[in-house]
């Protein structure tokens, strides 16, 4: 990162937001030759994917809830190695139901368990046909029928129906079925939560490995900084015109709003520790019933098995996560995305297709839920397409 004097002329591109669009378009550009400005509203680079080691514990914190590496993309993989080796880390997942816990995705091992049964995987197929009733075969467009249609009523109604409720704050029937496709089902026993190529975590930690993206002379960040406060610099007011902008954040926000407020989920964490090396056993324990507040509980120490010598072993933190409906003044994590959300933001893409010198990018700037393999890709294809040409012309 450069700490050297801000010249007095513009640079090439400012860059809104040090999340992991902003920094991946950045650091193309300065590998472009081009000088950029990131500025970010946050005190830290790296946006929701910035963490920080724990004094006490030793345990590499994810500030914003759980981040996992993973990709099939090969243009992806070998743009991340170049800034951070990874860790052979594959994520599993389990999940307390009436006080048991299952192994999750939804696999052969959740179903026999569930089911006190030893179904092959044959059997488990025809017992979810049968569960599945009328949806049996169809292709629902609302979450809650998919489930349904995916794995029977009763380990929908079990394992997906009360935990959707509480992580999008939003009743299942509302909300669209892609949320759930992202959910393996499987009628085998494998219990890896992802099937990509390639899986892992950054060996020295996220933030490490974003420093590096951007450690260019020709990149100067600047933090604690509102794009939309007037009283410095780097504002919407005065850049919009001069000089090409990626903005990543909320895209209704630079619009101040003014065709409505999109709707968003944000997270909530309740901090819990203990006296003992491991209290959960997993990196990620999800609580399905309606009657825990909590989504899920993440022990932070179990991502990083490899650091063991480096963690405390008598002490374990654990973040519960809570979600709820975001205001104007809260972190906006997920998209909400019910149909009226959709057509609101078809209007904001219209307005943002005005906008000749300004991208939108990122999961907040185009209403999206994005991985971060995902989100480096529509980085390195909006460099190509539209930031590109821009600083070309």
């Amino acid at each position: 990162m450069a700490n050297n004097e801000r010249n007095a002329a513009l640079p090439d591109l400012v860059v809104v937001g040090a999340g992991l669009f902003g920094l991946t378009v950045a650091q193309q550009a300065a590998e472009n030759g081009h000088t950029v400005e990131i500025i970010d509203v946050r005190k830290h680079i790296g946006g929701n994917a910035y963490s920080y080691t724990d004094e006490e514990t030793g345990a590499e914190i994810h500030q914003y809830g759980a981040h996992l590496f993973h990709t099939s993309n090969k243009r992806v993989w070998d743009y991340v190695n170049r800034f951070t080796e990874f860790t052979d880390y594959q994520h599993r997942v389990y999940a307390t139901h009436d006080g048991e816990v299952f192994p999750m995705p939804i696999n052969l091992g959740t179903i026999n368990q569930f089911f006190h049964a030893h179904y092959t995987p044959a059997q488990a197929q025809e017992l979810i046909k049968e569960q599945a009733g009328e949806l049996a075969g169809t292709d629902p467009e609302n979450l809650n029928d998919k489930g349904i249609q995916l794995i029977g009523r009763p380990l929908y109604e079990a394992f997906i129906k009360n935990y959707t409720g509480k992580q999008w704050q939003t009743d299942p029937a509302e909300l669209p079925a892609s949320i759930i496709k992202r959910l393996p089902v499987r009628f085998n026993y494998d219990n890896h939560y992802f099937k990509d190529t390639w899986e892992g975590l950054p060996k020295d930690g996220y933030t490490a490995w974003m420093e590096r993206m951007i450690d260019d002379p020709k990149i100067h960040v600047t933090l604690d900084t509102d794009f939309f406060d007037e009283s410095q610099p780097f504002n919407k007011a005065a850049l919009v015109g001069r000089v090409p902008i990626v903005y990543t954040g909320p895209v209704d926000r630079y619009f101040d709003y003014s065709l409505g407020d999109l709707k968003w989920r944000t997270v909530d964490f309740k901090e819990q520790r203990y006296d003992e090396d491991n209290h959960f056993g997993c990196p990620v324990m999800n609580f399905v019933d309606a009657d825990v507040p909590y989504t899920r509980a993440i022990e932070f120490k179990n991502f990083n098995p490899e650091r063991s010598e480096q963690q405390n072993p008598d002490r374990t933190v654990v973040w519960e996560e809570y979600s709820r409906s975001a205001g104007r003044d809260d972190e906006p994590y997920y998209p909400i995305n019910t149909s009226d959300d959709q057509k609101l933001y078809q209007e904001y893409k219209n307005l943002a297709a005005q906008e000749p010198q300004v991208v939108f990018g990122g999961r907040l700037g185009t209403y999206a839920y994005y991985d971060m393999h995902q989100v480096i890709n529509s980085a390195l294809i909006a460099y190509e397409k539209q930031v590109g040409p821009l600083l070309h012309k």
